[in-house]
């Protein structure tokens, strides 16, 4: 094994998945995991075992999601702009459900379904202009954002569908940012539902179904003590705070909560340099192999795992040819050439992000049911 590598923990993984399941036990709430976060085919099939559908961005995404084996009635499929070649390919599959996220669209899938003689199910993605309270980059919930239908455009966009008989409105959706670590966007999330689910009934509508995506956080900081996110504290927001019609179903598009924390960055110190204002640790992994740190300045854990000498900080940079290729500043035991690095809570968009920027190899994906970091270690000793 060449570093720098992937390394999947599968038992993180399942215990993730049974705490999810036992939080929605009871109610009608159904998972379809947002593969943008990792699409790699071992952690599909575990999560598929769990009897979770998918949320797909795109038409690649749908027909890996077919291969893996989950049944196009648990797949969504979501996207600001969607080709006609991904929509012919989501309607011809007969995915459960599109989620149309601009009045535009519905004249589009209208003459597609038409022309594949298939109808198909939609749901206005509405933009509620909540603040996720989030990084900019990840907020998708907000006016000023691209994402989605203007609440205020209801109205129009239902009417606009009563031109297309291949059309059939399935419910609302939403989404409003990513990485989110409090409760109130979400209740607020909430209570605009409630609100816009009201004014619907008077006019006659009642949606089979309610998307509410994702959005849900992890802890970057702590990852060892809370590798399983609060899962029982943001499915009982919407347990508490939702008004949930007799007979509709509820969604949810789940991701980096899902894989997060059960992947790390294997990565070895390639040198220390000493600079005066600071010590460097130059790594064998950069920002083609995860990309989070430069794309939005996040900061993850990194652990010295060869060395127990005393604590100190480096700034841990990479060898690509960029001054963002850079890991922040981080405390750690003090770290030699050949040392082995753990980069925590890489599961969610890493592989997926991760480029042959620089022309340099790929990272390898490794699982815990192949080999395990201490056996790894032990090799190098």
């Amino acid at each position: 094994m060449n570093t720098p590598f992937y390394h999947y923990d599968l038992d993180v993984l399942r215990r993730t998945l049974q705490t999810i399941s036992g939080a929605i036990e009871g109610y009608p709430f159904h998972i379809h995991y947002a593969m943008k976060a990792n699409a790699e085919r071992k952690i599909l099939d575990t999560i598929r075992e769990y009897g979770f559908g998918v949320d797909c961005v795109s038409g690649n995404e749908i027909l890996l999601a077919l291969d893996a084996g989950f049944s196009p009635d648990k797949i969504v499929f979501a996207g600001v702009g969607k080709t006609d070649r991904e929509l012919i390919d989501a309607i011809g599959s007969e995915v459960f459900n599109i989620n149309c996220e601009s009045i535009e669209e519905l004249p589009v899938i209208s003459e597609i379904a038409r022309r594949l003689n298939k109808k198909t199910m939609v749901s206005f993605r509405l933009n509620p202009n909540i603040d996720a309270r989030t990084h900019p980059h990840i907020t998708t919930g907000k006016s000023i954002n691209k994402f989605g239908i203007p609440s205020s455009r209801l109205w129009d966009a239902l009417e606009e569908l009563r031109k297309y008989p291949e059309i059939e409105f399935n419910g609302l959706h939403f989404h409003i940012g990513s990485q989110i670590r409090s409760i109130e966007p979400f209740i607020e999330l909430c209570q605009e539902i409630n609100r816009l689910q009201e004014e619907l009934g008077k006019k006659g509508y009642s949606p089979a179904n309610l998307n509410v995506g994702g959005g849900l956080g992890i802890d970057y900081e702590h990852p060892e003590k809370y590798i399983i996110p609060d899962f029982e504290a943001y499915f009982n927001v919407f347990k508490e705070h939702l008004r949930i019609p007799d007979g509709q179903q509820v969604h949810f598009e789940l991701g980096r909560s899902v894989v997060g924390q059960c992947g790390s960055l294997i990565t070895k110190v390639l040198y220390v340099k000493d600079a005066g204002e600071k010590k460097f640790a130059i790594i064998d992994a950069g920002m083609s192999d995860f990309m989070r740190p430069a794309l939005y300045a996040s900061v993850h854990r990194i652990e010295n795992l060869t060395s127990e000498g005393p604590m100190q900080i480096y700034e841990v940079v990479g060898p690509i040819c960029e001054s963002t290729d850079s890991f922040g500043n981080i405390e750690m035991n003090e770290v030699r050439r050949g040392d082995i690095l753990k980069i925590w809570s890489t599961g969610a968009y890493g592989t997926v992000l991760s480029s042959k920027y620089n022309l340099r190899d790929k990272a390898e994906n490794y699982y815990s049911d192949e080999v395990a970091l201490d056996d790894f270690l032990g090799q190098r000793s």
